[in-house]
């Protein structure tokens, strides 16, 4: 990370200009915090940026220090650069833990995470992250004016992780594993059981677990078919008005023509 602030600087003072090199080449501190705040307050970020990187060294033991790293902090935020700023802003709570503009940091760290979050397809490593820190910001600033937008975030972040999980069970469903479908659905269930499909996510499982009880070997047919009902009689006592009644009382009535087949052809062995 250092490596590639190095190199960014050195790109951007050969891009910016004499001017900007003037600046930098500068011994005066105060004269470079001067052109940072106006770089900033203009939204050239990227130049208040490099210059408040020259300059931290020099204001580390000052009053002034606090508010430089703040916006040097939110000078590669609004450059998009998240992963930077959220490191940043880490920095900032461990530095300043006492500091008025905590609460505000410590929101922008997990909303940093949120703006990393990926397409549903991709790992989401940082939706968890952000999932994490947003949780604790909503846990330990209840009364805190971001609280609604927190709670916005935090479901669109839920939503997203209910998305790859349910991409997930449906891959193994389409290829054929339907064992590990089941568990995946019933898994999706258990993870956000107030989903407006969880009816779905059930008769899912339902559906899996009777394909893979159909697609047993003779000996564990039986036995499965057992545990298709039983997951048929939770579905039913769940969801009692779920618009998968039907299919579900579908699925019930041939587990329980194949344990009859099953009985049958025992009895058959028996008395042969």
């Amino acid at each position: 990370m250092r490596f590639f602030v190095i190199i960014s600087a050195l790109f951007l003072m050969s891009s910016c200009g004499p001017g900007m090199n003037k600046i930098l080449k500068s011994k005066d501190a105060a004269y470079k915090l001067k052109m940072a705040e106006a770089f900033y307050t203009k939204k050239k970020y990227n130049k208040a940026q490099l210059i408040y990187e020259d300059i931290l060294p020099y204001y580390k033991t000052t009053p002034q220090f606090q508010d430089i790293y703040y916006k040097y902090a939110y000078a590669a935020y609004y450059q998009r650069d998240y992963a930077m700023a959220e490191n940043y802003f880490k920095t900032f709570l461990e530095s300043f833990p006492n500091s008025p503009k905590s609460e505000e940091i410590e929101y922008m760290r997990a909303y940093a995470f949120y703006k990393q979050s990926p397409k549903p397809e991709l790992d989401q490593s940082n939706t968890f992250k952000a999932v994490g820190f947003m949780q604790t910001f909503i846990n330990t600033h209840p009364g805190s004016v971001r609280l609604p937008e927190a709670n916005r975030i935090l479901d669109d972040l839920r939503k997203k992780l209910e998305i790859k999980d349910y991409k997930s069970a449906k891959l193994y469903y389409d290829m054929g594993f339907y064992r590990a479908a089941g568990v995946s659905f019933a898994a999706l269930l258990e993870n956000f059981p107030e989903s407006q499909i969880a009816d779905e996510y059930k008769m899912m499982s339902v559906k899996s677990y009777y394909l893979f009880a159909e697609n047993s070997i003779i000996d564990k047919k039986a036995e499965r078919f057992k545990s298709v009902m039983d997951e048929c009689r939770e579905f039913l006592d769940r969801f009692p008005e779920s618009k998968y009644k039907a299919d579900i009382e579908k699925y019930m009535a041939m587990s329980q023509t194949q344990i009859q087949k099953f009985n049958n052809n025992e009895q058959v062995k028996k008395t042969s």
